[in-house]
């Protein structure tokens, strides 16, 4: 007598694991998009502490923020409305990641006056749809957001 021995997965088990991946996938890629999300915002953050420190350098030889942004900019138009003493820094790279890469935040410099100055980091690319928004730094060192739906500590304090 011989028997017929039946090895392998019924459709049944296999739908019961296609399910339950399924169910894995849907929790697990919401919290891994929100940890890119975190460590671009960090990298943001980061770039514009770098970038404070590279304005603090600038003052320090020139007396002066105005021509950080335009790598020339009329000094004595400074902080006018006719001044060119906002855009992209010429001091050091202008977007986020600073070592190159596809950006995802964009730097700029507004310089006030010859002794204040913003920086912003705009949101571009794959983190445009961010909640955090465009991150601020300014040269007394206050935090902010500009177009966000959260909380300066929610974002800065990641």
């Amino acid at each position: 007598m011989n028997k017929k021995i039946n090895s392998g997965f019924t459709l049944l088990e296999l739908m019961i694991v296609v399910v339950i991946v399924g169910v894995l996938a849907a929790i697990a890629y919401p919290s891994y998009q929100e940890s890119i999300a975190k460590s671009r915002r960090a990298d943001a953050r980061i770039a514009l502490i770098a970038l404070a420190g590279a304005m603090e350098r600038h003052f320090t030889e020139n007396d002066h923020y105005c021509d950080a942004a335009t790598g020339g900019a009329d000094v004595a138009n400074c902080g006018s409305a006719t001044g060119t003493d906002t855009g992209a820094p010429s001091i050091m790279n202008s977007t986020v990641p600073l070592d190159g890469g596809t950006a995802y935040y964009n730097l700029t410099i507004s310089a006030v006056s010859a002794s204040t100055f913003t920086l912003t980091a705009t949101r571009t690319g794959a983190a445009a749809g961010d909640a955090c928004g465009d991150f601020t730094y300014t040269n007394t060192g206050v935090q902010g957001l500009a177009n966000n739906t959260r909380t300066v500590a929610d974002c800065w304090e990641q």
